[in-house]
């Protein structure tokens, strides 16, 4: 007798195997035993029972449900890429009609609104007047690299993407969130808060010409400030670190992805001893692409020499009593409520490339107050690289 394998796809993408034997309406049914196996009872041979072993059964679901979720997500991905190739297309056709048209304005807005109601009454939902004004900028954004940029990406991905001016940005938003597998809320996110700008605006040696990130250097990993409003903590907790510390372990994966690449956590109150003494670091990661320790000390108040001070000392104990011969220098970062310029400005944080600090809000800023943060840090660190004056 023939076997056949039935496909059932359900509304939110998942799909279902079904084996049947043609011409039976029988199929083969599972029994518990009093020992927690099942016994399968062949409906071809009802005398015949094969038992199986728990351990076995298990190793056997596991198998199964591992065929299913690649063929899923090897259907999700077709689905995905066919649809997001479809839009670009759609896109060209629209310019290139627009082109042979009428100069004027008012022929593109005819032309999207007579698309948009044929579209609709052949094909139904989903091809609005806004959509296709995304499906036309979508091509002209992307006119270059066709869709092979975008790959592996969603459009809601694509549509938050094409919302940012600036090619070199929008350019590296798109690679980190195509390696990093970004979610479409985690990118969001990003973009909203000026990820990219906050790591430019950091950089103590870069020319302030330069616009772009090396996500494997470590100037370029160090971003100022931090946004840490998913910790859902008040703003002026100065003088609570351990309920900083305490919020940062309950959200250390929200943490872990404002950081940034490559980040794993080591530990909390991390000890680190001499023969004399020991030291508690508030927080340790190591870098798998820097290939270095990365210590953190929490300040909830503005910054002092002495925070300076102590963080060198962390620093120098790490690279002389943990790090390994094939690690590089170890990083230490400072997160201080404020920064004080004298300071930074005549201490070693000035030329370091081990020690860094940097501000942290506990809410998320709006876009403008993000915008002077960023263009005052930005022109403090251009006039200590340049003596003290602004160019």
């Amino acid at each position: 007798m023939s076997e056949k394998i039935c496909w059932v796809v359900t509304g939110a993408g998942h799909f279902l195997g079904e084996t049947a034997d043609i011409g039976e309406s029988v199929s083969a049914r599972n029994f518990k035993t009093t020992d927690n196996r099942e016994e399968v009872k062949d409906v071809n041979n009802p005398a015949k029972i094969a038992v199986s072993s728990p351990d076995g059964e298990k190793q056997f679901f596991a198998d199964i449900a591992a065929i299913l979720r690649e063929g899923r997500n090897k259907i999700h991905a077709a689905v995905n890429f066919t649809m997001v190739r479809t839009y670009w297309q759609i896109g060209k056709r629209i310019v290139e009609q627009e082109q042979q048209g009428s100069k004027r304005a008012e022929y593109g807005e005819h032309l999207i609104k007579e698309l948009s109601r044929y579209l609709g009454d052949n094909f139904g939902g989903g091809f609005s007047v806004a959509n296709l004004w995304n499906f036309r900028k979508f091509y002209l954004t992307f006119r270059e690299n066709s869709t092979h940029c975008v790959e592996n990406l969603s459009w809601s991905h694509i549509r938050l993407l094409m919302r940012i001016e600036g090619e070199k940005a929008r350019s590296w938003y798109l690679n980190e969130a195509r390696e990093q597998n970004w979610s479409v809320r985690v990118l969001e996110r990003n973009i909203k808060t000026g990820y990219y700008n906050r790591m430019l605006s950091s950089r103590k040696f870069a020319p302030s010409a330069r616009e772009t990130v090396n996500t494997t250097d470590s100037p370029d990993l160090i971003k100022d400030p931090y946004i840490l409003e998913f910790l859902g903590l008040p703003e002026n907790i100065r003088g609570s670190e351990s309920d900083l510390e305490s919020a940062i372990m309950e959200h250390l994966r929200e943490f872990l992805l404002e950081m940034g690449r490559g980040f794993s956590f080591v530990g909390r109150q991390f000890r680190i001893s001499t023969e004399t003494s020991h030291f508690y670091v508030d927080l340790v990661f190591y870098n798998y692409l820097l290939k270095c320790f990365v210590v953190i000390d929490l300040k909830t108040q503005k910054l002092t020499h002495q925070d300076i001070g102590q963080m060198d000392m962390y620093v120098r104990m790490f690279d002389d009593l943990k790090r390994c011969d094939d690690d590089n220098p170890t990083i230490g970062i400072i997160l201080c409520a404020d920064k004080d310029e004298t300071i930074v400005r005549y201490s070693v944080l000035k030329e370091s490339r081990q020690i860094f600090a940097s501000k942290y809000k506990l809410v998320l800023p709006t876009e403008e107050e993000l915008t002077a943060e960023l263009e005052r840090n930005a022109r403090f660190l251009r006039e200590v690289n340049n003596g003290g004056k602004e160019l």
